[in-house]
């Protein structure tokens, strides 16, 4: 039986930076915790070791990788955001798509009163949704 499922987002150095991002761009966001790596560890030291935040009642893991990798974030998983105003979502939109890159930009494709799918500047893909 699954306890928990929790997003988990591996970053290689800007794990703190889109963490700080994400809690300014949504309202009900918040910082759980941030662990870092020390000098003698395997990550970059000051950098996310372990990471916990939350965007509404969704929690999420972020770390910096202490391993190079040759893949990073990829649309094909995306974070669905149900938004609950145009307001919102038009802030949440030119907040995240700035520096990033649109994907689907924001506008009525007929599932939705209005929906988005952008990757923002640390190449973690959103999907944006007014609901009908």
């Amino acid at each position: 039986m699954v306890q928990e499922v929790t997003p988990f987002l591996m970053f290689e150095k800007d794990a703190e930076k889109a963490i700080n991002f994400y809690v300014s761009v949504f309202k009900d966001a918040k910082i759980e915790s941030i662990e870092h790596w020390s000098k003698d560890e395997a990550g970059k030291e000051n950098t996310v070791k372990r990471a916990y935040f939350s965007i509404g009642n969704q929690g999420f893991i972020a770390l910096d990788s202490p391993v190079k990798h040759d893949f990073s974030f990829t649309p094909s998983l995306s974070i669905f955001v149900d938004c609950s105003s145009e307001e919102e979502q038009s802030n949440v939109f030119d907040a995240l798509s700035e520096g990033g890159e649109t994907l689907m930009p924001l506008r009525d494709w007929g599932f939705s009163k209005r929906f988005a799918w952008i990757n923002d500047r640390f190449g973690v893909s959103w999907q944006l949704n007014l609901p009908f």
